[in-house]
């Protein structure tokens, strides 16, 4: 078992090879939704996940509901600006999927209304003009607060 990351029709090639490269160095499977806001052979994609994309469990889905059908709701975690909870103040466990919006609008509000108890934020200053941060920092951030409380499994 492992983490899970879900990118919701991501944009930014750069931001989706950082971020697989994070899964791949922690045993983390990527699961991307599409539509895609570009090629999986472009050559930023490639070059941000540099040599690991062998190291990679990836799995692409046509919707949020063809992944939502598979696993079963209670497993997922929603980061979000708009979140009432900090990241640090879930219990992540085994096997969770963390999800993360693209990068122009987030998540669906829909998708954010129905599942408000699950829904996180990264603690920011109240700044109209710091909207968000970039979405490898965010992944990032919230992928090892999820490592750090199952207790680092299978990472040395």
């Amino acid at each position: 078992m492992s983490l899970n990351v879900v990118l919701i029709e991501p944009e930014i090639p750069q931001n989706t090879g950082n971020i697989a490269r994070t899964c791949a160095a922690t045993g983390t499977s990527l699961h991307l939704v599409k539509p895609l806001g570009f090629s999986v052979d472009d050559k930023y994609l490639k070059r941000a996940g540099l040599d690991y994309w062998h190291l990679l469990d990836i799995n692409y889905y046509d919707n949020f509901e063809q992944l939502l059908n598979k696993v079963g709701e209670e497993k997922f975690f929603y980061a979000t600006t708009k979140g009432g909870n900090f990241y640090t103040s879930m219990d992540f466990f085994d096997d969770a999927y963390l999800v993360f919006g693209k990068e122009t609008a987030g998540i669906p509000m829909e998708i954010l209304n129905a599942n408000e108890e699950r829904c996180m934020r990264i603690p920011m200053i109240e700044n109209k003009d710091a909207r968000s941060l970039n979405l490898a920092t965010s992944a990032g951030i919230i992928i090892y607060e999820a490592l750090r409380q199952i207790k680092f499994p299978n990472l040395v």
